[in-house]
């Protein structure tokens, strides 16, 4: 690996370290999010403590982390936007000052994917917000928005993209294995509900 992709890898690590949900749910008074719910720091959660403002907030930043880490790349390291662009995505999902337990990567992945391939972006976003209108199931909708990532990325002829397109769907599905379980046993919350 050359020193410029671990720069971008680093960078983008950094950056997609940044533990949103967290700090937001911190400064507006509703305690350590780690605590409530299902525990994670994504917008979802943020969401069961009851503020859709702050829950928002969450999902903004989320993806802006996402979006940030690959604009700097092209910018600063044009050969290893894909090394910044994973560094994002592990960084959010395996944070270091979290003991590696971070989010579900949805957001994030939605906002590499936004600078990356923009119709890709529009298409996710799409399935998402479609499958939690439908269902309200988080983790259905976000899972199946990040399995459209590589598919759609074949569609519009972009197959270079496939490998690290499937890598980030796989690995965003793999946070979600709890949810799968709890799926299986028709126990899988459903959007809307405050967590005590």
């Amino acid at each position: 690996m050359s020193t410029t992709a671990i720069f971008a890898l680093l960078a983008g690590y950094l950056l997609g370290s940044v533990p949103f949900g967290l700090l937001l749910a911190r400064a507006g008074g509703k305690g350590d999010i780690r605590d409530i719910g299902s525990g994670n720091i994504g917008a979802t959660n943020v969401l069961r403590t009851g503020s859709k403002l702050l829950a928002a907030a969450t999902l903004l930043l989320d993806a802006a982390k996402g979006a940030a880490a690959v604009l700097v790349a092209q910018r600063l390291w044009p050969d290893a936007v894909h090394f910044a662009a994973a560094g994002a995505l592990i960084g959010h999902l395996y944070p270091a000052w979290l003991r590696f337990r971070g989010g579900k990567g949805v957001a994030t992945l939605l906002g590499i994917l936004l600078p990356f391939l923009p119709i890709a972006a529009a298409i996710y976003a799409a399935v998402w917000i479609g499958l939690l209108l439908l269902v309200r199931i988080s983790s259905v909708a976000g899972m199946a928005a990040a399995a459209s990532a590589p598919v759609t990325a074949v569609f519009l002829g972009e197959k270079s993209l496939f490998p690290l397109l499937l890598g980030f769907a796989l690995l965003v599905v793999w946070k979600h294995k709890d949810n799968i379980a709890r799926l299986s046993r028709g126990q899988e919350p459903r959007v809307g509900r405050k967590s005590k």
